[in-house]
């Protein structure tokens, strides 16, 4: 995995100790729970000046943390106060750069709510205009939708501000920009995601200081209005969002079936791709599909139509896409052998050293998190939040499990009470291992029991991909599967989805302009001049 590094030099806040152990512990806790984090472009953010970074919020606590864990620099992030007052939640989210804010629906204080709120963003606002970054999350809260919901204006009137303190003191201009978080399925453990860094927002300037405050207060609104609005816009683009999850699925799903067609036309092997490359598919198929919907929407029916009827079959038979434009011409012995002992081999590493050790010090604290959070969903906690309960409940019970274990180890080996300890005095090599020093024989294995679980993260995942690879094998074999249909129709469609995409320029393309903020991608969306259409 590999983290941007931090900005230097002058005009950027200093990281602390304390920022950096944090930051550490959300890159360890997201590098255990996604098995693949892209970050891309992460160039496009400006070199110089305080950056605001705006996202959409499906996943609850996880959004955040990974933010934190893949964006360089010290960031600061808007948190509800409420938060702040949850014992050891309150003290993490503080380490890691979280500042409180009251909004006035929160209070029954309505007045000195609205101020108290003024003055937080104020305070924000001249942290980003002396260079420092900011993560907002505009919709205000986490949800489960499928599109982005309705904007709120903080963002734009902290940019409003940091933008004029900035101008006042001579300093490089605060900028906007769009992060797009996206998950193959952010409550499940050991999925992929991608954080993909879009350009800087451009909006018109920000409107001069005049004395009438009544009418500066109005121009005021009508700016922030305008970036508002943007913003929701541009949020929608960055997070392919959509109406409904049916939509969503059919575009990733019309992705899959492109991105194999268009293996096959070049000759090149079919190989799965990385997230960061499925996502920008999806944009692409998203792009082209809303514009030929609005342009020849007969075409897009007659598609999608299609589409939801082979997918539909395929989900009866516990297919999926991959598993028709996977499946070779020949099944022959000589292959299955080899991908079982494939398999095998994989299996016998998962009875080593490191597996063993990895469920000694991790199947204690994640059964408890497990328990934790069904009892949660039991007393109503919202889908959205599920990832959030589990988040926190490992902070709390995977520490504490490996220092007990660590604890308890180290007086097996060191403590003259203890069998282990005599069994190892009866050699003299053993017998070294006893003289070593208590703390140091501790924090060796409260490290390791994180190290072991990482390492057998990877042996288990290998295994599981073999084993996919097993059950793909033999539903290959199975001729009521009726194969040769299937591949003939997801071909046909896939053909039809590259044909359409073709005659038209889409995000990805060299000759691709990105539309300007508050646009969507449909709007750069254009018919190549070579197209016959």
């Amino acid at each position: 995995m590999r983290w941007p590094k931090d900005p230097s030099g002058k005009g950027h806040p200093k990281i602390n100790r304390i920022y950096r152990l944090m930051r550490r512990l959300s890159r360890s806790i997201v590098s255990i729970w996604f098995r693949e984090i892209n970050i891309v472009d992460d160039e496009n953010i400006p070199p110089e000046g305080g950056v605001i970074f705006i996202s959409w919020h499906p996943s609850g606590l996880i959004d955040p943390m990974l933010m934190h864990a893949s964006l360089p620099g010290k960031l600061s992030m808007i948190a509800k106060h409420t938060l702040f007052k949850v014992p050891i939640l309150g003290r993490l989210i503080r380490g890691a750069g979280a500042v409180p804010i009251e909004r006035s629906q929160d209070s029954t204080d309505q007045a000195g709510s609205k101020n108290r709120n003024r003055q937080q963003l104020d305070s924000v606002a001249s942290v980003v205009a002396n260079g420092g970054r900011l993560i907002i999350f505009p919709e205000g809260t986490t949800h489960t939708d499928s599109t982005v919901k309705r904007a709120r204006s903080g963002a734009a009137r902290i940019l409003l501000a940091a933008r004029r303190k900035a101008q006042i003191e001579g300093k490089p201009q605060p900028q906007l920009v769009p992060v797009g978080l996206h998950y193959s399925e952010s409550q499940t453990f050991r999925e992929r995601a991608a954080v993909i860094v879009e350009r800087v927002m451009d909006f018109r300037e920000i409107p001069v200081l005049i004395e009438d405050e009544e009418e500066l207060d109005r121009i005021d609104r009508v700016w922030v209005s305008e970036v508002t609005d943007a913003i929701e816009t541009e949020l929608k683009r960055a997070s392919l969002s959509k109406t409904t999850w049916r939509e969503r699925t059919l575009i990733w799903k019309g992705r899959s079936l492109a991105y194999a067609e268009k293996i096959r036309q070049t000759g090149g092997k079919l190989v799965k791709p990385t997230y960061a490359e499925s996502v920008m598919g999806a944009r692409r198929v998203r792009a082209g599909w809303e514009y030929l919907a609005s342009k020849d929407p007969s075409t897009t029916t007659k598609m999608v139509d299609d589409c939801e009827q082979h997918f539909e079959q395929l989900e009866q038979r516990n297919l999926t896409p991959l598993d028709v434009d996977a499946r070779p011409d020949r099944l022959t012995r000589s292959a299955s052998a080899k991908l079982f002992v494939s398999w095998a081999w994989s299996a016998v590493w998962m009875f080593g050293l490191i597996s063993w050790s990895a469920v000694f010090g991790n199947l204690v604290p994640y059964r408890a998190n497990a328990t934790a959070v069904k009892i949660m969903k039991k007393r109503g906690a919202d889908q959205s939040i599920i990832g959030t309960l589990k988040v926190i409940s490992a902070v709390i019970f995977f520490p504490l499990w490996w220092i007990i274990a660590s604890g308890v180890l180290t007086w097996l080996l060191l403590s003259t009470d203890s069998p282990v300890n005599e069994f190892l005095q009866m050699h003299y090599l053993l017998a070294a291992l006893t003289d070593l020093p208590f703390v140091l024989v501790s924090i060796i294995f409260f490290l390791w029991w994180p190290t072991s679980a990482k390492l057998h993260l990877r042996l288990y995942a290998r295994l599981v991909v073999k084993t996919r690879q097993l059950q793909r094998w033999k539903a290959w074999k199975d001729d009521e599967n009726n194969w040769e249909e299937l591949v003939v129709r997801q071909r046909r469609l896939a053909g039809r989805l590259v044909g359409l995409g073709e005659g038209l320029i889409l995000p990805g393309d060299e000759d691709w302009i990105d539309p300007p903020a508050g646009k969507d991608d449909v709007e750069s969306v254009q018919r190549r001049l070579s197209s016959s259409a």
